[in-house]
C-alpha cells in the first residue's frame, strides 16, 4: 500500500502526463471501482463508462486534490454515481449471456393470464384490502397508502400481510378444484 506521500507524488506526475503514474493509480484503484460498478448490476460495457467516467472526473480535478489518502474512496464513490447515472439514463447493454431471449409465446399467454385471474382476485377482496394491494401494485409508499386509507402508517405493513395471505388462500383454493 501506498503512503499518503507516495499517492500525493503519483496524482502529481498523472496531472503532469506521465504515464506509468496513471498506470499505478489504475493498478492500485481499478479493481476497487470495477466491482462498485459492477455491485449496482451494471453490465461489462457499461460498468466500463462508469469506471472510465471515474477516472475522466478525477483528471479534470486532479488540481484541486487537498487530501491524496481520501482518493481512493472518492474513485469508488464517483465510480458509483456515474453508475446510478448510466442506471438512470436507460436500458443497461447487458452481456450476451445475459441478453434476453425471444419471448416464448406460451409462457407469455399463461403469464398474461395469471396476472388476469390474479386481478379478479384482488377485485373480489374486501376493503381495505382491495385497495391496498391496488397501490401496493402501483408503487405506492407506505405512506402514500396509509393517508389514502386513512390508517396509521405502522398498521399498512401488517394489514398488506394479512391482505396478501387472503390473496394466496384464494389461490390455493382455486388450484384445488377440479
Amino acid at each position: 500500500m501506498c503512503s499518503m506521500t507516495d499517492v500525493a507524488l503519483l496524482l502529481q506526475a498523472a496531472a503532469d502526463g506521465d504515464e506509468s503514474a496513471w498506470s499505478k493509480l489504475v493498478a492500485m484503484y481499478g479493481p476497487r471501482m470495477w466491482a462498485a460498478a459492477r455491485a449496482l448490476g451494471l453490465g461489462e460495457s457499461d460498468a466500463a463508462d462508469a469506471v472510465q467516467g471515474a477516472w475522466l472526473r478525477l483528471l479534470e480535478n486532479l488540481g484541486r486534490i487537498r487530501n491524496p489518502s481520501g482518493v481512493g474512496a472518492w474513485l469508488a464513490t464517483t465510480t458509483r454515481r456515474e453508475a446510478l447515472l448510466i442506471l438512470r439514463k436507460g436500458p443497461m447493454t447487458l452481456p450476451a449471456s445475459e441478453a434476453p431471449c425471444e419471448p416464448d409465446p406460451e409462457a407469455a399467454f399463461l403469464e398474461a393470464d395469471s396476472v388476469r385471474r390474479l386481478w379478479q382476485f384482488v377485485t373480489q377482496l374486501p376493503e381495505p384490502c382491495r385497495t391496498l394491494l391496488q397501490l401496493v401494485a402501483t408503487a405506492a409508499g407506505t405512506q402514500q397508502a396509509a393517508v389514502r386509507l386513512g390508517v396509521p402508517r405502522g398498521s399498512v405493513g401488517p394489514t398488506r400481510a394479512r391482505c396478501l395471505q387472503k390473496l394466496r388462500t384464494m389461490f390455493s383454493l382455486e388450484e384445488k378444484v377440479p
